[in-house]
């Protein structure tokens, strides 16, 4: 329905370049939808918006469409739609079933999205999580509007972790075959349970001189037991990937040195305190190359930005802690320099996670090695329920995540609200003999139903052109809660228009939640 008022309005203004939006308005009272595509037009034309709008309404009347338009304020046209246009949504809605909303915004283009990429140091934790479900969601929701999407794991297998990993290890069995005081262990090394674990294996396997061997050894070995149980983590909670991508295979192909190279030869990159540096724009410039003649994780992710560029995708889209925000500035100045267009890059931020049981933060400690890790929250709460919550607030703001909430069968669930929605209306279709048949439509709440379900192509396009996933969790909470209030108010067995109505909310719902990576069960207990 936006897009058939956006195009009645384009048809009358001959402008397809004019940037105006067509909303919902807040108020009921302001009609179905409302357009600010005067105010924008007076901008352009140097004359009154009020007057505008009132000159427009004459050449976008639609005597099918609408009740009637109406100009408001200082130059709003709102418009009233007629009952039988939106009998007619519903008829194209139940008709077409997920059809209906697919739409084909990426025309096959090429999107390569990089998310989790956690260091291979150790089990997954929540905030690998949140990460790990932005990115699944974000990549089902581009396949399912046309774009050729492929889902990347960066294993950062080089560098300075991967040492410390190896020597934490390495420490560890020293101290299990000569006792925990024959060596200190460093406060910057890896303390958690698993650390120890390995190394009782790796003595298991090896033997007691297993100690002589270099750290390497050791390295090789943790990364060789930890990425399995990483990615059998992330598929136990629905999330797999196309491609993993090996950071030391950038060092083993010379890739990051033929780049740093051709970096130097443009004169992007320069020496100073016998360190190599890149020039970063509006920002402070950056270490590349140490003065001992090290690599900088820096040197190395530019290498593998240029690598995604080279295989062809139209558009990157990378997934970072929160705490990479600084980063942003260097890496598309890299990719300038690489003389790639930075604004094909699209990076998503995404912040922490607080833990809470009953209301009440958990409290950790990472230096002593305390963590919650994925597994155990999607042990305790289920894939369901975690995946659904990490995904109830825009990636870029903190999100509470209480382990008891999301354990409970009731409405302070957001899952299980939406999930029983769509089971209860499962059972009553179950219950009826009624065919479904769209004829009238008599009460309010239907027609807000019927544009509630239309409204998620909107939320669809939206979410793929501001690349936030989110959206479609909030649209299902609103959703369900509409349905649960109309059916809790009016009769629904007996009326096949009613029984129409339901069954496209059952379609969406399912749609919705399949795209969260989310089970749309047929039957749930009652809360």
């Amino acid at each position: 329905m936006r897009e058939k008022i956006r195009k009645i309005i384009l048809n009358a203004i001959e402008d397809d370049n004019l940037n105006f939006t067509v909303e919902i308005p807040k108020d009921k009272k302001f009609g179905d939808f409302s357009t600010n595509v005067a105010m924008i037009l007076s901008k352009k034309l140097k004359e009154n918006p009020r007057k505008i709008a009132e000159n427009l309404l004459k050449r976008i009347y639609d005597d099918n469409l609408f009740e009637k338009i109406e100009v408001a304020g200082p130059g709003f046209i709102n418009f009233y739609i007629k009952r039988e246009a939106w009998i007619e949504i519903l008829k194209d809605i139940f008709s077409k079933r997920e059809k209906y909303f697919k739409i084909n915004l990426g025309n096959n283009k090429k999107i390569l999205i990089e998310f989790v990429s956690a260091n291979p140091t150790g089990p997954l934790h929540i905030g690998h999580g949140r990460g790990a479900v932005v990115g699944d969601v974000l990549a089902n929701i581009l396949k399912f509007t046309g774009f050729n999407v492929t889902k990347e794991y960066y294993i950062n297998d080089a560098g300075n972790q991967m040492k410390i990993l190896g020597n934490s290890i390495k420490l560890r069995a020293i101290q299990l075959i000569k006792g925990e005081n024959s060596i200190d262990f460093p406060d910057d090394h890896y303390r958690g349970e698993y650390i120890i674990n390995l190394a009782k294996e790796i003595i298991d396997n090896f033997g007691n001189n297993v100690i002589n061997k270099p750290v390497e050894f050791f390295t090789e070995f943790g990364i060789n037991k930890i990425l399995p149980e990483i990615v059998d983590d992330l598929k136990n909670f629905g999330v797999e990937f196309d491609n993993f991508f090996s950071e030391k295979s950038l060092f083993e192909s010379k890739e990051v040195e033929k780049t740093l190279n051709y970096l130097k030869e443009k004169g992007a990159i320069y020496e100073k305190d016998e360190a190599l540096w890149l020039k970063v724009e509006n920002d402070e410039d950056r270490v590349v190359v140490k003065s001992d003649g090290s690599y900088t994780y820096f040197a190395s992710d530019i290498a593998y930005h240029k690598n995604k560029f080279s295989r062809g995708f139209d558009i990157l889209v990378d997934i970072w802690g929160a705490d990479h925000h600084g980063y942003i500035a260097r890496i598309k100045s890299a990719i300038k320099h690489l003389g790639y267009d930075a604004e094909k890059l699209k990076i998503l931020l995404v912040q922490m996670v607080n833990l809470l049981r009953s209301g009440k933060k958990i409290v950790l400690s990472t230096r002593k090695g305390e963590f919650i890790t994925l597994r155990e929250v999607v042990d305790e709460v289920g894939k369901d329920a975690a995946r659904f919550i990490f995904m109830t607030r825009k990636s870029d703001a903190h999100l509470d995540f209480d382990l008891e909430i999301a354990k409970l069968k009731s409405n302070e669930n957001p899952v299980y609200y939406v999930q029983y929605a769509h089971a209860r209306i499962c059972s009553i279709l179950r219950n009826s003999d009624d065919k479904p048949a769209i004829s009238e439509i008599s009460e309010i709440e239907e027609i807000e139903l019927i544009k509630k379900i239309n409204d998620f192509k909107h939320i669809l396009a939206v979410s793929v052109k501001n690349y936030e996933p989110h959206l479609i969790t909030y649209y299902l909470i609103e959703l369900a809660g509409l349905f649960h209030s109309f059916y809790n108010k009016h009769k629904v067995i007996g009326n096949p228009t009613r029984i129409a109505l339901i069954t496209s909310i059952k379609d969406v719902l399912k749609l919705g939640l399949n795209l969260l990576g989310v089970n749309a069960p047929e039957k749930m207990w009652l809360f």
